[in-house]
């Protein structure tokens, strides 16, 4: 009799913890849906979120470089195609104002080209598996990184 009462207790306070923890599964899950609701209101904006694809991508082609992985680079690049256009069109329609020098908007457009140029290069290098232009062009798509945003990204952030 004392064991049944023990395991009655046990079976009790189990279900305590897993209601508990299926409310708390289900309040995390809210909360992250709203998260994710609200990231993507703040990525309406094309270049910030041209920005977020080229980061991730980055990180993807450091790697790929660093093992010589021209098909890993490849992949990488081509989840940026038609980022360049979206921040181009939203950048001519006012809908997007560069955070620092917004009146150097050529300049920065000129930037921007250069950089996808440089872009295609990267591709063709992978294409090739040629690890040494691989890393020459990352290396200079990544010097473009510092100075555009040293030239238009706000400071202190």
């Amino acid at each position: 009799m004392k064991n049944l009462i023990k395991l009655a207790g046990l079976v009790i306070v189990a279900l305590c913890l897993m209601t508990s923890s299926a409310e708390s599964a289900e309040h995390d899950h809210a909360n992250r849906k709203h998260h994710e609701k609200a990231a993507t209101k703040a990525s309406v904006n094309p270049l910030v979120e041209e920005m977020r694809v080229l980061d991730a991508a980055f990180r993807e082609i450091v790697s790929g470089v660093v093992v010589g992985d021209g098909p890993r680079v490849l992949s990488a690049i081509e989840t940026l195609h038609g980022s360049m256009e979206k921040t181009q069109s939203a950048l001519h329609a006012g809908e997007v104002k560069l955070p620092r020098n917004p009146q150097k908007i050529k300049e920065f457009e000129n930037f921007d080209k250069e950089f996808h140029g440089e872009l295609e290069a990267l591709a063709k290098a992978a294409e090739r598996d040629d690890g040494k232009m691989m890393a020459s062009f990352t290396k200079r798509l990544l010097d473009g990184c510092v100075r555009c945003h040293g030239e238009f990204r706000k400071q202190g952030r």
